[in-house]
C-alpha cells in the first residue's frame, strides 16, 4: 500500500519524533511504499491567507506551496497522521494543513443541490493516528468527548474511499510513563503497521 505518513511535531528528539520514525520503518520493513511529510521540518506555512480563504473554490488556482502536499495525498492509499494531542486536538500546524490542503476540489467536491459534500480523496482507503496526551484517558473520552478524534476518523473520512478503515493509537499521560510503558507504546506502533495489508 501507498503510505503518506503526515508529522507534527516541533521537536526533532521528542517522543513523538521517535514514534513517527518507528512506524515509517515498520511500515518500510513490511512492504509498503512511503512518502513522510513532517510539517515543521519543511517549514510549512498553516496560516491561510484571506486572498486564499476568498478563492477556496475548486476553480481557483492552488497555492504553489501546497502542490507536493496535494500530489502526496493524491498519491496515497492510507494516511497516517503522527502528532501530540495539544489542547484536545491536534497541533495548530496540523490543523493549518487540514485547512489549506483539503480544500474543495481536492478533497471534496460540492454540488448545488443542498451544497452536498462528495469524496474526491476516493484513493484513500485507510486513515490512522498515532498521538500522545498529557491527560489521562478517562479526562479526555468522559468529559472532552475525544474532540481530536473525530476530526481524524469522522471528518476526514467523509472525504475519502466509503469503505476506507480507521485506526486510533493513543498513550494518555504522557508525563508519567515510564521508560518500559513508553517501549510497549512504540512496539505497539510498529505492530500495527506491520498489519496494515500491502
Amino acid at each position: 500500500m501507498r503510505l503518506l505518513f503526515v508529522h507534527a511535531h516541533p521537536v526533532p528528539e521528542s517522543f513523538n519524533s521517535v514514534l513517527c520514525k518507528a512506524a515509517v520503518e515498520s511500515a518500510r520493513a513490511n512492504g509498503h511504499e512511503v512518502r513522510l511529510i513532517d510539517l515543521h521540518a519543511d517549514g510549512f506555512n498553516p496560516v491561510m491567507t484571506a486572498v486564499e480563504r476568498r478563492g477556496y473554490t475548486e476553480d481557483v488556482p492552488i497555492p504553489a506551496d501546497l502542490q507536493p502536499h496535494i500530489e502526496a495525498l493524491q498519491w496515497a492509499e492510507g494516511l497516517i497522521l503522527v502528532y501530540p494531542t495539544w489542547w484536545y486536538s491536534q497541533p495548530a500546524i496540523l490543523k493549518g494543513w487540514m485547512d489549506r490542503v483539503w480544500r474543495p476540489g481536492i478533497a471534496f467536491t460540492l454540488h448545488d443541490e443542498g451544497q452536498r459534500l462528495r469524496a474526491a480523496l476516493t484513493n484513500i482507503r485507510l486513515i490512522g493516528a498515532i498521538t500522545t496526551f498529557g491527560s489521562p484517558w478517562w479526562f479526555w473520552t468522559f468529559l472532552m468527548g475525544a474532540p481530536g478524534r473525530k476530526i481524524v476518523l469522522r471528518g476526514l473520512r467523509f472525504c475519502t474511499n466509503k469503505r476506507s478503515r480507521t485506526f486510533w493509537l493513543g498513550l494518555h499521560a504522557i508525563d508519567d510513563q515510564t521508560e518500559a510503558s513508553r517501549k510497549r507504546y512504540i512496539d505497539r506502533v510498529r505492530d500495527r503497521i506491520a498489519r496494515i495489508p500491502v
